[in-house]
């Protein structure tokens, strides 16, 4: 039997903008998502069900879960929520699908609608918090307040669903500060998991023309790395699953000139995790002036964290320490976290 852990499936469905009272002023969800139809129907729901069912990762699943990504779930008609939820209700009860995750704003949620999401089998509701500022929320056209956000974690707790907050570094009106009290009010509110996307510059938002007008300027990678990389600790240290950072990768999102500027990155959340595992091993490095060559040996699964992106990894710690990292080797005694260092001059 394989030792490999089984991973969750996510079947994703899109519904760009639909039920947004808002166009943000960093939105472009038809980019983001590579879907420009947003009249989705119950029979596309079945259709991306059926296509996983005989998906091999289908059957090697820990389990199976359909997502509604985009738009304002819950600021759907009634009708039109039951009829995508109704979609997926007859595989939960066969027992080939095991729950149901959406997304929606902060201040689109009531006990009505939270029943009748409910019954049809949606277990985690994330919400798009972006920054707990006002002020940063009112810059980015948001029309909520933080208050909202404290509200509607209180209320999807006590309905027992599993909580999720997006949030967005870089935002006009934010600062390394600002945003880092974000993640410190996110921590006091206790969600189950957390999504970072840093800010960046798409064509045809608001955002890409006040970048134009030279009134906002976005994160560089490096600083958004910085500031992700502290979060995601932060957050994690504190019992709350960091699920993704950075936009994912799409084929429109990737087409020459629709993304003008910002931290963009295809391989974002592994920057980050790096730069967070070298965090966590440099003080297990010798003293600088103690060695001129090493060699580590640490967990096989851990060595592309420490090597990093293109092996920016292994020459910051060169360059930390003004020495040479002769090799890196594998050793299945050594723990997670852990390295072992081997002085060779």
């Amino acid at each position: 039997m394989s030792s490999k852990k089984r991973r969750e499936l996510i079947i994703p469905v899109f519904i760009p903008f639909l039920g947004c009272p808002h166009k943000c002023i960093f939105c472009r969800q038809d980019r983001i998502t590579g879907q420009t139809n947003n009249h989705v129907r119950a029979e596309d729901v079945t259709g991306l069900i059926e296509q996983a069912l005989r998906s091999p990762k289908y059957k090697t699943a820990a389990s199976r879960e359909v997502a509604f990504y985009g738009g304002t779930f819950t600021s759907l008609q009634t009708g039109y929520m039951s009829e995508l939820l109704g979609a997926v209700e007859p595989y939960i009860k066969d027992k080939m699908i095991d729950s149901i995750r959406i997304s929606t704003r902060p201040d689109e949620i009531d006990a009505g609608r939270l029943e009748l999401i409910r019954s049809y089998g949606v277990t985690t509701v994330e919400l798009g918090v972006q920054s707990m500022n006002n002020d940063v929320l009112r810059k980015s056209g948001r029309g909520h307040t933080a208050e909202h956000t404290v509200n509607a974690i209180a209320l999807l707790k006590k309905h027992g669903f599993k909580t999720g907050v997006q949030l967005m570094p870089g935002l006009p009106g934010d600062s390394c500060d600002i945003f880092q009290a974000t993640v410190e009010s996110a921590i006091g509110l206790a969600p189950d998991m957390a999504r970072i996307y840093p800010a960046i510059v798409i064509k045809g938002t608001g955002l890409a023309e006040l970048y134009r007008a030279g009134k906002y300027k976005p994160l560089s990678l490096d600083e958004a790395v910085s500031i992700c990389s502290v979060s995601c600790m932060r957050l994690e240290e504190n019992g709350i699953k960091v699920i993704r950072m950075g936009l994912m990768s799409t084929p429109s999102l990737l087409e020459e000139g629709e993304i003008l500027a910002g931290p963009w990155h295809d391989a974002f959340g592994f920057l980050v995790r790096s730069d967070i595992y070298l965090k966590k091993v440099i003080p297990l490095l010798p003293a600088q002036g103690t060695a001129s060559i090493i060699g580590i040996r640490m967990a096989e699964r851990e060595i592309p964290l420490l090597r990093g992106y293109e092996n920016k990894g292994v020459k910051k710690i060169e360059d930390i320490f003004n020495l040479k990292i002769e090799y890196i080797r594998a050793e299945g005694h050594i723990p997670s976290g852990k390295i072992e260092v081997d002085i060779l001059g």
